[in-house]
């Protein structure tokens, strides 16, 4: 019997009824973050490495109505569109806990289905391996799906917005400050603060 994972961030979230990924046997399981897992992934863990997946860039591409914005006011989240590559972080969560860390990480990213879970390639940054992870990409097909907003859009929606989880502005200023500790240079995001600082 699994045992009772305690959902520490977002208790009060629906369970998502979306099919578990394929996974190996009695194997731990990477999840690559490239955004607010990175810092605050919210589960038990064995370790936290430097990763970078191809395929995918970090972008604004998704429109929140509920964590920094609202359907009468959506703000802007980060997702993993397709081409390029992004820098970001691989979590490895134990093999013991995996099922009720997937449902935690269902709840808590895909409340309203924008994002899409998927295994994908990464490469561990301090060894070079190779390693199969969990992800969360953005779903082109979905209505918060916005495509690649101009910097100059973006920072007025990111300037306005607020949800339940607080300013829009203040995940964009968390995104940077972390992006800038663990060395990972995004120069558009920069540009978006920029914008904002100077009344766009």
């Amino acid at each position: 019997m699994t045992r009772k994972y305690d959902l520490a961030l977002e208790p009060d979230l629906p369970p998502v009824d979306y099919p578990l990924p394929e996974l190996p046997e009695k194997e731990d399981l990477w999840i690559f973050g490239y955004g607010s897992l990175m810092w605050r992934p919210g589960f038990d863990h064995l370790g936290i490495e430097d990763a970078q997946l191809y395929g995918y860039h970090r972008a604004f591409c998704v429109t929140s109505v509920v964590h920094r914005g609202t359907r009468e006011n959506p703000g802007l989240v980060l997702g993993l569109d397709r081409g390029g590559s992004c820098r970001g972080k691989g979590i490895l969560c134990p093999s013991d806990i995996r099922e009720p860390v997937i449902d935690y990480l269902y709840r808590r990213e895909m409340v309203t289905s924008v994002y899409r879970p998927k295994m994908v390639r990464i490469r561990l940054l301090e060894s070079g391996a190779m390693a199969s992870a969990l992800t969360f990409v953005a779903n082109p097909g979905h209505e918060q799906y916005c495509g690649k907003p101009s910097l100059e859009e973006a920072a007025r929606i990111i300037a306005r917005a607020h949800g339940r989880g607080g300013p829009n502005v203040e995940y964009l200023k968390s995104t940077l400050e972390h992006l800038d500790e663990f060395g990972i240079a995004d120069g558009p995001l920069h540009r978006i603060m920029e914008l904002i600082e100077n009344g766009i």
